[in-house]
């Protein structure tokens, strides 16, 4: 009988530390993103959340850029650039592609490019 509820406790015991590990692990989750922002952008929201990453303004009046960080944060931005954006900025419409996992950040510091 106490066979019973010591298998009862360790199966809980195990149900429980898989439950914290994933909610640790998703805490800590990186993303990686690209995106173009069709309409008239910046830097400087980016650096403000944290995040990784470049942007760049293209000869078609748009802006592509990465951004990569915590998962929260990336979404914070998706969300800036599809409703915000820079003063004076007019934004058409956001594409986002190449949305990904990762380990590690591999873009350190968020700059623009020419």
């Amino acid at each position: 009988r106490w066979m019973e509820m010591f298998r009862s406790v360790l199966m809980f015991l195990s149900v429980l530390l898989f439950c914290l590990f994933n909610v640790i692990m998703s805490e800590n989750k990186l993303t990686s993103l690209d995106f173009e922002i069709f309409g008239n952008y910046t830097e400087d929201h980016g650096q403000s959340l944290g995040l990784s990453g470049w942007v760049k303004n293209t000869r078609q009046g748009t802006v592509i850029g990465q951004i990569q960080g915590p998962q929260d944060k990336v979404n914070d931005m998706k969300i800036w650039l599809k409703t915000v954006g820079s003063p004076s900025s007019r934004i058409d419409r956001a594409v986002f592609s190449n949305e990904r996992d990762i380990s590690k950040l591999e873009i350190h510091g968020f700059s623009t490019r020419y």
